[in-house]
């Protein structure tokens, strides 16, 4: 696959809010990520996007024993199509002055060759100017319609008769299947950690392995938070033959959605360590790989193929962009939260929008909101809030539950439940009043959200729709960098503001990104502190004292960085100083106390 003309992609956001975006910025060469775990929406989606296209749509039934890979199949060859129709209408023109060919030629960065080709072919005469135009079409190329994965969203189905399914017919692997045996070209993302079966599934298809000509047509990518995690998930897969294109490395805590905090390991330090290794890494798993694929008889990969580190979470400006990938050496980066305020490429409905806007910093969370137990980024002003701050109110805390996802609690039933549902929330309930459970522990309970209708909502309200039940009621996941961002933008000036072609306005307290991750660490690493209360055990203590240790150090690094390379502006570089030196003298003061053995 030719690689995107950009340096920049939209990361995955939510079930809903990016699972359209590749009908609207791929076609102008911007990569971009849909959730493929709720097919109920992308069932939904099909039948919005087919009516506007004036497309006959055919419903896939639940009766259908594999209804999940279907529906997401036939989704993606739908997303497939709109691009190429769209794509072609571009590529069409008939006049340099073409208004969709000067529209893709502007999103392009200053340094694209596109410019000059252009510049050579309006300084020619009318009737020689038509010889250049193959040649601007070949340059004209689609962003990448990549899929994401959460490896840890993978439940087992049971048929009508509630005989458990084969193992293949799991959540996640079944949307592994609708992926692979759709047209797309592009690349499925496995994120949240190692699944074993699911990237042990992928073995069975062909696309993931090199055709004739040694091209693979569906690439890996996989998200990661830090290195050891990158070689070990990486060998695994090489050791069946499969390729990783891409390890795509996200913030601990500096990004939207479910937050995966490091013990304490900054981003700076992670990226310098696959920037120093990344030859070694490439060519560890390569010939792991290649190996693999001569045992398997199949056609071996011609050359060794590209191997890219991207890095995305609390990207804000243009200079943070640029210091990244040339410092570290990155392939891209990733630009999600503040795509929420481009309508031209998310789906944000009205209201969400508006709170979005009116949002304070202290607005953005990370609460208990997600049933999988793992941190998550909110917004305390969101409507799904309102809602859930209601049904406690009215007696009735908890969702119902249709969707089913994430079911994974057998606290209570022998068959999962999930944790946000009203039935498990009951119960929990019961064992506060019986005195079983503390006050606290209730209230973590409480705070679990439906993420299953929540994150869905949002995409159908945007497109008109409404959604199934009138659950209007919508769950936002931004990363906290987006509370520095206010306004509703064109998908120009977004994209301008990261090429710095333009500058937009961004709140003037916002920090560095380095800066910014490091005082969510620190915010996170005295939160975890609180909870365990003043006295710790000595297990607890070396934990909080590692956690401590690894902050000091990234510190260090970034004080040691600031002092050798230009990062950013003096105005800005002056400021982290004077943050990092903040920041060391907090953690100096972090002591917890070691209960006394008894």
């Amino acid at each position: 696959m030719i690689p995107s003309p950009h340096s920049f992609h939209i990361p995955v956001m939510g079930l809903g809010y990016t699972v359209d975006t590749p009908i609207k910025v791929a076609p102008w060469g911007i990569s971009s990520v849909v959730s493929i775990m709720d097919d109920h929406l992308l069932e939904e989606m099909r039948k919005i996007y087919s009516e506007k296209s004036g497309l006959a749509f055919t419903p896939i039934s639940e009766k259908l024993q594999d209804y999940r890979a279907e529906r997401i199949k036939a989704y993606l060859n739908l997303i497939q199509d709109l691009v190429e129709t769209k794509l072609e209408t571009i590529k069409g023109f008939e006049t340099l002055e073409d208004e969709s060919l000067q529209k893709y030629l502007e999103l392009l960065p200053s340094d694209h060759p596109m410019h000059g080709l252009m510049e050579i072919a309006l300084r020619a005469e009318p009737n020689q100017q038509r010889k250049y135009f193959d040649e601007i079409r070949e340059m004209i190329q689609p962003g990448s319609i990549d899929v994401n994965i959460m490896t840890k969203v993978d439940k087992l189905n049971y048929d009508e008769n509630g005989i458990n399914l084969p193992r293949e017919y799991s959540d996640a692997l079944s949307a592994l299947r609708g992926f692979a045996n759709s047209r797309l070209a592009g690349a499925v993302i496995f994120s949240a950690g190692m699944n074993p079966a699911l990237y042990a599934y992928a073995e069975q298809f062909e696309d993931f392995f090199p055709d004739k000509s040694g091209i693979v047509k569906k690439r890996i990518i996989l998200k990661v938070s830090d290195y050891r995690s990158a070689l070990i998930q990486g060998k695994f897969l090489a050791k069946k033959g499969l390729w990783v294109s891409e390890f795509r490395i996200e913030s601990g805590l500096n990004c939207g959605g479910h937050a995966f905090a490091t013990d304490g390991f900054l981003i700076g330090p992670i990226l310098e360590e696959f920037k120093v290794n990344k030859k070694d890494l490439r060519s560890t798993l390569f010939e792991t790989c290649q190996q693999a694929i001569l045992e398997k008889g199949k056609n071996q990969f011609r050359q060794t193929p590209p191997l890219n580190i991207t890095y995305q979470g609390g990207i804000g400006t243009h200079e943070e962009d640029h210091f990244l990938r040339t410092y570290y050496q990155l392939d891209g980066t990733g630009w999600g939260s503040p795509f929420l305020l481009v309508p031209e490429a998310t789906s944000v409905d009205e209201d969400t929008l508006q709170r979005i806007l009116e949002a304070k910093k202290s607005d953005y969370f990370l609460s208990y909101a997600s049933p999988l137990g793992v941190p998550f980024n909110n917004l305390r002003t969101s409507s799904g809030e309102d809602q859930r701050k209601r049904r406690i109110e009215n007696n009735r805390p908890g969702s119902p539950c249709y969707k089913k996802f994430l079911t994974f609690s057998t606290e209570f039933t022998e068959k999962p439940i999930c944790t946000a549902s009203r039935q498990y929330q009951n119960l929990k309930t019961k064992l506060f009043q019986n005195g079983a459970i503390s006050k606290a522990d209730l209230e973590e309970t409480l705070a679990k959200d439906c993420l299953c209708e929540g994150l869905s909502a949002p995409a159908i309200l945007a497109n008109e729709g409404q959604p199934k039940r009138n659950l209007n009621a919508v769950t936002i996941c931004p990363g906290p960098n987006l509370a520095y961002f206010k306004g509703i933008f064109s998908l120009k000036e977004m994209v301008g503001h990261i090429y710095g072609k333009i500058r937009l306005q961004l709140d003037q307290d916002r920090p560095h990104v380095f800066v910014k991750e490091l005082q969510l660490y620190i915010d996170y690493l005295k939160n975890e502190w609180e909870k365990l209360g003043p006295e710790v055990n000595a297990k607890q203590a070396g934990y909080l004292e590692k956690f401590k240790t690894n902050l000091q150090k990234g510190t260090e690094y970034y004080q040691s960085l600031i002092d050798q390379f230009q990062v950013d502006t003096e105005e800005v570089i002056q400021n982290m100083k004077e943050q990092l030196y903040e920041a060391l003298s907090q953690l100096e003061k972090f002591q917890p106390a070691l209960m006394e053995s008894k």
